[in-house]
């Protein structure tokens, strides 16, 4: 079954209408689920079915896993980390070079605009030029041993097959950050995209097979399957797992993977705090809350959550924020003149709706938005503005993921902290204030493993992406993400006679 399901290239008018691939890839194979099994991927924008996908099995996932373990092996043997960080180059130029029809997927099949869908590919391919460079920077080290005639050397060795398991929210990017240093390193990757967003991991898994990467080592089962994906969790040749999505679910792979004791590195869930000090730019502050609050209509991981504003400049704050809020255009992500596109499906807005709701039962007064648009056949919610929130109301402590800004007054930075700390969560914490001591202070103070001062954009390639708490463990990104796909082994070389 090695034949490619027909894509929609009507549909999508895309450039290249091959890069629509609809079916998994095993073991240098494009195939069809069991019998010809496959599941609908809905376009958020309109509430109808974009495609299908293949829906492969339990024995896909053992299969691609199989070829990953003997794949890995021979990459990282017959490979210098020089030649590894060439074949990144080249998917990365492939990504950019394709990046108008991968936007064009990844919008239809995430709702995002056409605009950030853009900003998107282009932020993929970032964490794949980046670790182009960092395979040939794996260092290990010489140690002075404590023993005479003897010499302790480090060396830095990849961990094996990784298990990838990727959100909805970023289909693109949230494949590269994964797997470009699982490759930099010399590792087998085995991905489990999403159901809501299968297309773009797959075209990407295509492009990055035109660069180069040998198909043993890549591999792309996309699934409705909940128990078939876990073996990517307990199965002993799978050596590492990432993740990317709830707590729950999260802790649950967590303790799969346990059984094994593989490495994990697990993205959850957040609730960040963005505090806006009394002395604060508000131009800036109200700007730094469109970028973390609404980009991605509200969906991304280190969203501001909760918008904590001091009660001498919240009237101001409030008025500026809302006339920003109102300026944008809701709409299909495709159209060129849309802002602010849908949210990922109808349980989505069910739950933005729900915090509303609460919210506003319990005190909290709406300034603008709070409804379904009219109109509209996808999966929309207006943009939201609400002040009066209390520590009463759900949305202090669950993360909405949505379009809504929820704000609360504070008196002072101790009261601040406080409630920006009261969380069992510590991805991102935002801030905004001119006093550097302040700076200083809060920065520290704020329990989380990202801080934004005076911005509301802290994602980057370059940056150490990861939270504390219950938001997880591990680091994506940067100088130290190349490093979760690694093992230490400690060389000690005795009787050394000079």
């Amino acid at each position: 079954m090695d034949s490619v399901l027909a894509p929609k290239p009507s549909v999508l008018g895309l450039r290249d209408p091959s890069l629509l691939v609809t079916d998994g890839l095993v073991a240098g194979q494009w195939r069809t689920g069991a019998s010809g099994k496959t599941f609908s991927v809905t376009e958020p924008s309109s509430g109808e079915e974009l495609s299908r996908c293949a829906d492969l099995a339990l024995l896909d996932f053992v299969e691609a896993i199989d070829s990953a373990y003997i794949g890995y092996q021979k990459f990282y043997s017959s490979t210098t980390a020089k030649e590894r960080g060439g074949l990144l180059r080249r998917w990365n130029d492939l990504i950019l070079e394709n990046a108008d029809d991968l936007a064009i997927i990844l919008s239809s099949e995430n709702g995002k605009t056409l605009a950030e869908a853009k900003g998107e590919v282009s932020y993929a391919a970032s964490f794949v030029a980046w670790f182009a460079e960092e395979a040939t920077r794996s260092y290990g080290n010489t140690i002075p041993s404590s023993y005479h005639n003897t010499t302790v050397l480090t060396f830095k060795e990849p961990v094996g097959v990784c298990g990838i398991i990727t959100p909805w929210n970023f289909p693109a990017a949230m494949i590269t950050r994964k797997i470009a240093p699982a490759f930099a390193a010399g590792c087998s990757v085995v991905i489990k995209p999403p159901s809501e967003t299968p297309f773009s991991a797959l075209a990407l898994a295509k492009l990055a097979l035109e660069a180069g990467i040998p198909s043993s080592c890549l591999h792309v089962v996309p699934t409705k399957d909940h128990n078939a994906s876990l073996e990517l969790a307990t199965n002993p040749k799978v050596k590492k797992l990432s993740f990317t999505g709830s707590t729950g679910v999260g802790k649950m792979l967590t303790k799969l993977a346990a059984g094994t004791m593989k490495k994990v590195s697990m993205e959850l869930g957040g609730n960040a705090p963005f505090v806006v000090f009394s002395d604060a730019d508000l131009d800036l502050a109200v700007d730094g809350a469109m970028i973390s609050k609404f980009r991605s209509t509200g969906q991304t991981c280190v969203c501001a959550n909760r918008l904590l504003v001091h009660s001498s400049v919240v009237g101001e704050f409030t008025k500026k924020l809302v006339a920003k809020v109102e300026s944008l255009k809701i709409g299909r992500g495709l159209d060129s003149s849309t802002t602010q596109g849908p949210l990922v499906n109808a349980s989505a807005v069910a739950k933005v709706e729900e915090h509303v709701q609460d919210a506003v039962s319990k005190g909290a007064k709406l300034h603008t938005g709070g409804k379904k648009p009219a109109g509209l056949k996808g999966f929309f919610y207006e943009p939201t503005v609400l002040t009066g929130a209390t520590t009463k109301m759900n949305v202090a402590y669950e993360e909405t993921f949505g379009p809504l800004a929820a704000i609360f007054a504070f008196q002072t930075e101790e009261e601040a902290l406080a409630l920006a700390n009261d969380t069992e969560f510590g991805l991102a914490g935002y801030f905004f204030s001119k006093d550097i001591g302040r700076v200083m202070r809060v920065a520290q103070r704020m329990q989380c493993g990202m801080v934004g001062v005076n911005t509301g954009l802290i994602s980057a390639a370059e940056s150490p992406f990861g939270g504390i708490k219950e938001s997880g463990v591990g680091r994506e990104g940067s100088k130290y993400g190349l490093a979760e796909y690694q093992n230490i082994k400690c060389v000690t070389i005795g009787n050394i006679h000079m």
